[in-house]
Protein backbone atom coordinates (compact mmCIF):
# COMPACT_ATOMS: atom_id res chain seq x y z
CA UNK A 1 0.00 0.00 0.00
CA UNK A 2 1.52 3.27 -1.09
CA UNK A 3 1.59 6.10 1.50
CA UNK A 4 -0.01 8.56 -0.94
CA UNK A 5 -3.15 6.39 -1.06
CA UNK A 6 -3.91 7.22 2.60
CA UNK A 7 -5.61 10.37 3.83
CA UNK A 8 -4.57 11.95 7.15
CA UNK A 9 -7.73 10.45 8.66
CA UNK A 10 -6.79 6.99 7.35
CA UNK A 11 -3.37 7.36 8.97
CA UNK A 12 -4.91 8.38 12.30
CA UNK A 13 -7.30 5.42 12.25
CA UNK A 14 -4.48 3.04 11.31
CA UNK A 15 -2.43 4.29 14.27
CA UNK A 16 -5.36 3.64 16.63
CA UNK A 17 -5.76 0.06 15.44
CA UNK A 18 -2.02 -0.61 15.37
CA UNK A 19 -1.93 0.44 19.03
CA UNK A 20 -4.73 -1.86 20.24
CA UNK A 21 -4.06 -4.80 17.90
CA UNK A 22 -2.05 -7.04 20.30
CA UNK A 23 -5.02 -7.37 22.69
CA UNK A 24 -7.81 -6.65 20.23
CA UNK A 25 -9.25 -10.19 20.21
CA UNK A 26 -9.25 -10.43 24.01
CA UNK A 27 -10.94 -7.04 24.31
CA UNK A 28 -13.63 -8.03 21.78
CA UNK A 29 -14.42 -11.21 23.72
CA UNK A 30 -14.63 -9.33 27.02
CA UNK A 31 -16.69 -6.31 25.95
CA UNK A 32 -19.17 -8.43 23.94
CA UNK A 33 -19.12 -11.34 26.44
CA UNK A 34 -18.21 -13.59 23.53
CA UNK A 35 -21.29 -12.79 21.47
CA UNK A 36 -19.22 -11.19 18.69
CA UNK A 37 -18.30 -14.68 17.43
CA UNK A 38 -22.01 -15.51 17.04
CA UNK A 39 -22.60 -12.25 15.19
CA UNK A 40 -19.87 -13.14 12.72
CA UNK A 41 -21.33 -16.61 12.15
CA UNK A 42 -24.74 -15.11 11.37
CA UNK A 43 -23.21 -12.53 9.03
CA UNK A 44 -21.33 -15.13 7.00
CA UNK A 45 -24.48 -17.25 6.71
CA UNK A 46 -26.27 -14.19 5.32
CA UNK A 47 -23.94 -14.23 2.32
CA UNK A 48 -25.97 -17.17 1.06
CA UNK A 49 -24.87 -19.42 -1.78
CA UNK A 50 -22.06 -17.78 -3.74
CA UNK A 51 -21.38 -20.82 -5.87
CA UNK A 52 -18.42 -23.23 -5.86
CA UNK A 53 -14.93 -21.85 -5.34
CA UNK A 54 -16.26 -18.39 -4.48
CA UNK A 55 -13.82 -15.51 -4.12
CA UNK A 56 -14.67 -13.39 -1.06
CA UNK A 57 -13.13 -10.15 0.19
CA UNK A 58 -13.13 -9.58 3.94
CA UNK A 59 -12.66 -5.84 4.24
CA UNK A 60 -11.27 -4.35 7.46
CA UNK A 61 -10.30 -7.94 8.25
CA UNK A 62 -8.49 -7.14 11.49
CA UNK A 63 -6.90 -10.23 13.04
CA UNK A 64 -8.73 -12.60 10.69
CA UNK A 65 -11.76 -13.79 12.68
CA UNK A 66 -14.18 -13.15 9.82
CA UNK A 67 -11.89 -14.75 7.23
CA UNK A 68 -11.63 -17.85 9.41
CA UNK A 69 -15.42 -17.99 9.76
CA UNK A 70 -15.84 -17.68 5.98
CA UNK A 71 -13.52 -20.66 5.49
CA UNK A 72 -15.23 -22.60 8.24
CA UNK A 73 -18.57 -22.25 6.45
CA UNK A 74 -17.18 -22.39 2.88
CA UNK A 75 -14.19 -24.71 2.91
CA UNK A 76 -13.32 -24.25 -0.77
CA UNK A 77 -13.56 -20.45 -0.80
CA UNK A 78 -10.69 -18.18 -1.71
CA UNK A 79 -10.59 -15.27 0.72
CA UNK A 80 -8.75 -11.96 0.49
CA UNK A 81 -8.40 -10.01 3.73
CA UNK A 82 -7.76 -6.26 3.46
CA UNK A 83 -7.00 -3.88 6.31
CA UNK A 84 -5.30 -0.56 6.98
CA UNK A 85 -3.45 -1.78 10.06
CA UNK A 86 -0.17 -3.53 9.37
CA UNK A 87 -0.10 -4.83 12.95
CA UNK A 88 -3.57 -6.36 12.56
CA UNK A 89 -2.51 -8.01 9.30
CA UNK A 90 0.57 -9.47 10.99
CA UNK A 91 -1.59 -10.99 13.73
CA UNK A 92 -4.04 -12.31 11.13
CA UNK A 93 -1.18 -13.96 9.25
CA UNK A 94 0.04 -15.67 12.43
CA UNK A 95 -3.46 -16.81 13.39
CA UNK A 96 -4.23 -18.21 9.93
CA UNK A 97 -0.90 -20.06 9.82
CA UNK A 98 -1.59 -21.60 13.23
CA UNK A 99 -5.06 -22.73 12.11
CA UNK A 100 -3.69 -24.23 8.92
CA UNK A 101 -0.99 -26.09 10.89
CA UNK A 102 -3.54 -27.46 13.35
CA UNK A 103 -5.67 -28.63 10.43
CA UNK A 104 -2.78 -30.51 8.82
CA UNK A 105 -1.96 -32.22 12.13
CA UNK A 106 -5.61 -33.18 12.67
CA UNK A 107 -6.00 -34.52 9.17
CA UNK A 108 -2.84 -36.62 9.50
CA UNK A 109 -3.74 -38.68 12.50
CA UNK A 110 -7.16 -38.43 14.12
CA UNK A 111 -10.21 -40.48 13.20
CA UNK A 112 -12.21 -38.28 15.57
CA UNK A 113 -11.63 -35.26 13.33
CA UNK A 114 -11.84 -36.37 9.68
CA UNK A 115 -10.37 -33.65 7.54
CA UNK A 116 -9.10 -31.97 10.69
CA UNK A 117 -9.76 -28.30 11.28
CA UNK A 118 -7.93 -27.24 8.12
CA UNK A 119 -9.43 -25.48 5.15
CA UNK A 120 -9.31 -26.33 1.46
CA UNK A 121 -9.59 -22.61 0.73
CA UNK A 122 -6.90 -19.96 0.94
CA UNK A 123 -6.49 -16.50 2.44
CA UNK A 124 -4.39 -13.72 0.94
CA UNK A 125 -3.80 -10.58 3.04
CA UNK A 126 -3.27 -7.08 1.66
CA UNK A 127 -2.96 -3.58 3.12
CA UNK A 128 -5.50 -1.16 1.65
CA UNK A 129 -7.98 1.58 2.57
CA UNK A 130 -11.64 0.79 1.88
CA UNK A 131 -12.04 3.95 -0.20
CA UNK A 132 -9.33 2.92 -2.69
CA UNK A 133 -9.17 -0.84 -3.11
CA UNK A 134 -6.39 -2.30 -5.29
CA UNK A 135 -8.64 -4.74 -7.16
CA UNK A 136 -10.12 -4.81 -10.63
CA UNK A 137 -13.81 -4.27 -11.29
CA UNK A 138 -16.04 -7.33 -10.82
CA UNK A 139 -13.40 -9.42 -9.00
CA UNK A 140 -15.33 -10.84 -6.03
CA UNK A 141 -18.41 -13.01 -5.54
CA UNK A 142 -18.93 -11.65 -2.05
CA UNK A 143 -17.64 -8.97 0.32
CA UNK A 144 -17.86 -8.93 4.10
CA UNK A 145 -16.94 -6.20 6.56
CA UNK A 146 -17.42 -6.70 10.28
CA UNK A 147 -17.43 -3.65 12.57
CA UNK A 148 -15.35 -1.74 10.08
CA UNK A 149 -17.57 0.37 7.85
CA UNK A 150 -18.07 2.99 10.55
CA UNK A 151 -14.29 3.45 10.67
CA UNK A 152 -14.13 4.30 6.97
CA UNK A 153 -13.93 8.13 6.93
CA UNK A 154 -15.95 8.34 3.69
CA UNK A 155 -18.12 5.26 4.10
CA UNK A 156 -20.20 6.07 1.02
CA UNK A 157 -17.06 6.00 -1.09
CA UNK A 158 -16.23 2.71 0.59
CA UNK A 159 -19.66 1.34 -0.37
CA UNK A 160 -19.15 2.42 -3.98
CA UNK A 161 -15.78 0.65 -4.00
CA UNK A 162 -17.42 -2.51 -2.67
CA UNK A 163 -20.03 -2.31 -5.42
CA UNK A 164 -17.32 -1.76 -8.02
CA UNK A 165 -15.27 -4.84 -7.12
CA UNK A 166 -18.30 -7.15 -6.81
CA UNK A 167 -19.30 -9.27 -9.77
CA UNK A 168 -22.84 -8.71 -11.09
CA UNK A 169 -25.10 -10.65 -8.74
CA UNK A 170 -22.39 -10.59 -6.04
CA UNK A 171 -23.38 -9.89 -2.45
CA UNK A 172 -22.12 -7.55 0.25
CA UNK A 173 -22.65 -8.39 3.91
CA UNK A 174 -21.92 -5.66 6.46
CA UNK A 175 -22.00 -6.35 10.19
CA UNK A 176 -22.12 -3.21 12.31
CA UNK A 177 -23.35 -1.69 15.55
CA UNK A 178 -26.66 0.12 15.27
CA UNK A 179 -29.17 2.23 17.19
CA UNK A 180 -31.57 0.18 19.36
CA UNK A 181 -35.21 1.15 18.74
CA UNK A 182 -36.09 1.07 22.45
CA UNK A 183 -35.50 4.39 24.21
CA UNK A 184 -34.72 2.63 27.50
CA UNK A 185 -32.27 0.26 25.80
CA UNK A 186 -30.69 3.18 23.93
CA UNK A 187 -29.95 4.94 27.25
CA UNK A 188 -28.39 1.80 28.73
CA UNK A 189 -26.46 1.13 25.53
CA UNK A 190 -25.19 4.71 25.44
CA UNK A 191 -24.04 4.54 29.06
CA UNK A 192 -22.17 1.29 28.45
CA UNK A 193 -20.52 2.55 25.26
CA UNK A 194 -19.42 5.91 26.61
CA UNK A 195 -18.64 5.08 30.23
CA UNK A 196 -17.89 1.38 30.63
CA UNK A 197 -16.48 0.11 27.32
CA UNK A 198 -13.61 2.65 27.04
CA UNK A 199 -12.47 1.82 30.57
CA UNK A 200 -12.52 -1.93 29.87
CA UNK A 201 -10.69 -1.41 26.58
CA UNK A 202 -8.22 0.91 28.26
CA UNK A 203 -7.59 -1.53 31.12
CA UNK A 204 -6.85 -4.41 28.74
CA UNK A 205 -4.90 -2.53 26.07
CA UNK A 206 -3.58 0.52 27.90
CA UNK A 207 -5.17 2.72 25.22
CA UNK A 208 -8.42 4.15 26.59
CA UNK A 209 -8.18 7.00 24.06
CA UNK A 210 -8.42 4.53 21.17
CA UNK A 211 -11.57 2.98 22.61
CA UNK A 212 -13.11 6.40 23.19
CA UNK A 213 -12.59 7.02 19.48
CA UNK A 214 -14.34 3.72 18.70
CA UNK A 215 -17.33 4.55 20.90
CA UNK A 216 -17.76 7.92 19.19
CA UNK A 217 -17.64 6.21 15.79
CA UNK A 218 -20.59 4.04 16.88
CA UNK A 219 -22.59 7.05 18.07
CA UNK A 220 -22.00 8.91 14.79
CA UNK A 221 -22.91 5.99 12.53
CA UNK A 222 -26.37 6.14 10.89
CA UNK A 223 -29.27 4.01 12.11
CA UNK A 224 -30.15 0.90 10.08
CA UNK A 225 -32.80 2.51 7.80
CA UNK A 226 -30.50 5.42 6.90
CA UNK A 227 -27.58 3.10 6.22
CA UNK A 228 -29.78 0.90 4.01
CA UNK A 229 -30.72 4.00 2.03
CA UNK A 230 -27.03 4.86 1.64
CA UNK A 231 -26.36 1.37 0.29
CA UNK A 232 -29.08 1.80 -2.31
CA UNK A 233 -27.71 5.21 -3.31
CA UNK A 234 -24.27 3.63 -3.76
CA UNK A 235 -25.50 1.05 -6.23
CA UNK A 236 -26.85 -1.91 -4.27
CA UNK A 237 -30.13 -3.69 -4.95
CA UNK A 238 -32.23 -5.97 -2.71
CA UNK A 239 -30.91 -4.16 0.35
CA UNK A 240 -32.10 -5.48 3.70
CA UNK A 241 -30.95 -5.86 7.27
CA UNK A 242 -31.44 -8.18 10.22
CA UNK A 243 -31.22 -6.83 13.77
CA UNK A 244 -29.67 -8.89 16.58
CA UNK A 245 -29.58 -8.50 20.35
CA UNK A 246 -32.48 -6.06 20.48
CA UNK A 247 -31.07 -3.96 17.65
CA UNK A 248 -27.62 -3.13 19.00
CA UNK A 249 -26.09 -4.92 16.00
CA UNK A 250 -27.36 -5.29 12.43
CA UNK A 251 -26.33 -7.40 9.47
CA UNK A 252 -26.88 -5.39 6.28
CA UNK A 253 -26.91 -7.12 2.90
CA UNK A 254 -27.16 -5.89 -0.67
CA UNK A 255 -26.50 -7.24 -4.15
CA UNK A 256 -24.79 -5.74 -7.15
CA UNK A 257 -27.34 -5.63 -10.00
Amino acid sequence: MEPHSLTPRNIEIRANFDAIAPRYDLTNRVISMGVDLHWRRVAVRRLGDLGPNAVVLDLACGTGDMAIEILRQRRAARVVGADLSRTMLGLARTKLAARAGAGRRGAAGSAASPGGNGYAGTVHLVGAPAELLPFRDATFDGVTIAFGIRNVPDYRRGLREIARILKPGGKACILEFSTPPSRWLWKAYNYYFFNVLPRIGGFITGREDAYRYLTHSVAEFPAAPAFAEAMEECGFARVSWVAMNSGIVCVHTGEKP
